[in-house]
């Protein structure tokens, strides 16, 4: 059995949806202890707990320690049965975060699947589903998945009730060499739900404002919706690089946006091809990919570090970083 020690790195829920993930792609049983040791409340939440069950489904595993608070888990798989899914997290839980304990085993299986998912589409901590639609999708599909994701609705915190349909091809993933190039016009969408409209408006504004005064082009859609859930944000991106940033009570809507581009040129001035979220996600993706895949990432995170052991602890040397170049050898 795999023992994957949960306080490594970041400590964080990250390791624990990585190692679920390559356990059920590999077959290999696994032992997570330790389950986000780093964080003031350790153990598994609510959000962990719907991500394991979801994997449980597709891998027909029997699993130990599925509790909320469980600091260990054992997973053992029992061979993928990929189905269309309805999920529902049940709380404002990131549906993004609940994509990386899932996604990859389906897009490993190469078989088509639709899923139907309720929860958190704009949440802190977690990248915002226009993040994964216009920056994650924008890499994979240059490593040949074919993922399409549609926003039916937001949902923000507390109350979630968003919902997300991810339909995957038939899909073979290859490895690439990424290579950077200059942002052409940067992207963005700006939100709110419940909300006046001049919320998603000023915060769109003050981005665009100090993006322009920084020499960048920028269009940036506004959305404006009633709803279940209330809350607002931007997301922006360009190429392989995107922030986000949240409104909440007593923030203006101009801090928003300017939060959002001032992260966003901060990456977009620092070398690296991938930013630095987008470097520990695509990691097990390249894991899967056929071949080498290599890219550089503008700062090496506790979280890329983490990928890296965890996917290391599947398969030796699969992994290497040298300074901020990364590179990735399917080895399994």
């Amino acid at each position: 059995m795999i023992k994957i020690d949960g306080s490594y790195g970041e400590g964080g829920g990250q390791i624990l949806r990585t190692a679920i993930a390559l356990s059920c792609i590999t077959g290999e049983d696994v032992e997570i202890f330790n389950i986000r040791a780093n964080r003031p409340k350790p153990g598994l939440k609510a959000q962990h707990l719907k991500g394991i069950e979801v994997a449980k489904e597709l891998c027909n595993a029997d699993v130990e320690g599925l509790r909320i608070g469980s600091t260990k888990v054992v997973f053992r798989p029992r061979g993928l049965r990929i189905r269309d899914m309805r999920i529902d997290i049940g709380t404002a839980g990131s549906i993004t975060l609940l994509l990386q304990t899932v996604l990859p085993p389906i897009i490993h299986s190469g078989e088509r699947c639709r899923l139907e998912i309720t929860g958190g589409t704009d949440v802190k901590w977690s990248p915002s589903m226009d993040y994964f639609k216009f920056v994650t999708l924008r890499a994979l599909g240059e490593m040949g998945a074919n993922v399409h994701a549609e926003v039916i609705k937001r949902g923000y915190y507390p109350r979630g009730g968003g919902k997300v349909i991810i339909d995957v091809e038939e899909t073979r993933l290859r490895g690439k060499d990424f290579h950077g190039s200059d942002c052409k016009k940067i992207g963005g969408i700006s939100h709110c739900s419940n909300l006046p409209k001049h919320v998603a408006e000023r915060q769109a504004k003050s981005a665009k404002e100090f993006l322009e005064s920084r020499g960048y082009s920028a269009e940036i859609d506004t959305e404006v919706v009633r709803g279940f859930s209330t809350g607002s944000g931007i997301t922006l991106f360009c190429n392989y690089k995107g922030s986000v940033s949240l409104g909440e009570k007593g923030k203006p809507a101009e801090k928003v946006g300017m939060e959002a581009a001032v992260d966003l040129t901060d990456e977009l001035g620092t070398d690296g091809i991938f930013d630095r979220h987008l470097a520990d996600q695509i990691m097990i993706y390249a894991f899967l990919a056929a071949g080498r895949t290599s890219y550089s990432a503008t700062s090496v995170t506790d979280h890329l570090r983490s990928n890296s052991y965890v996917i290391n602890s599947f398969s030796k040397d699969s992994v290497l970083i040298e300074d901020r170049k990364i590179c990735v050898f399917q080895r399994h």
